[in-house]
């Protein structure tokens, strides 16, 4: 099952996450050093969002290193440390996006209620998936073969989901930043980092489709 078609799934899926992650990175580094020009913080920016459309039960937290998201179950938002003191573009941009999913929840967004309805079945398919289909490969047994591919198809299916809801709470930030009179350069910069952070779940979306696409190829064989 392991050939030369796998190698090269392999080196594609690394060149376009890696590639990803690079953008990604750049972007926000970038605009990390450009400062905001109404002087404000990415939780203060982030406690505007939420007021400016009358939303008043959610809580901005701190988090840790890389922890930006927006948590339904508590309704909160938490923003890393360069987010929530940040100054910058990308510390506004990052914390009003997660505000947009705040938004979402509070407007019972569809898409986002079908991703959470999806997460327990993607969480748990995931960690069992690449078990099933190595006990299937070695016992020859192509119907737990079928049953791990299957898995992973709802591993798939949670990422193309996430794709709207992503693009959804970014188009939210940005038609905020640009309601309060943001510059125009500072919406470029926003949308920027809004953009690469988008890519990287397209990305992750489409080596998934490749991987997809391979397991079903390689039953035919």
């Amino acid at each position: 099952m392991y050939d030369m078609s796998y190698l090269m799934l392999i080196v594609v899926t690394l060149a376009i996450g890696l590639g990803a992650q690079a953008y990604v990175n750049h972007k926000l580094r970038k605009y990390q050093r450009v400062p905001i020009a109404n002087g404000l913080t990415g939780a203060q920016c982030a406690q505007q969002m939420l007021a400016y459309y009358g939303i008043s039960n959610v809580e901005v937290r701190p988090g840790g290193p890389g922890q930006d998201f927006f948590d339904p179950r508590t309704n909160s938002v938490t923003l890393s440390p360069e987010a929530y003191g940040g100054r910058s573009i990308t510390a506004t941009a990052t914390a009003c996006h997660e505000v947009g999913h705040a938004c979402q929840f509070a407007a019972d967004y569809t898409p986002m209620k079908i991703r959470s309805a999806v997460v327990p079945v993607a969480n748990a398919a995931s960690n069992l998936w690449i078990f099933l289909l190595m006990i299937g490969i070695f016992m020859n047994m192509l119907g737990l073969v079928w049953a791990a591919i299957a898995m992973y198809a709802v591993v798939v299916l949670f990422q193309l989901v996430t794709l709207p809801v992503e693009l959804n709470a970014s188009r939210r930030a940005m038609a905020y930043m640009g309601s309060i009179g943001l510059p125009q350069s500072e919406q470029k910069g926003s949308f920027d980092v809004l953009r690469a952070c988008a890519f990287t779940y397209l990305a992750a979306a489409l080596t998934s489709i490749l991987q997809l696409l391979w397991l079903l190829g390689r039953t035919r064989d």
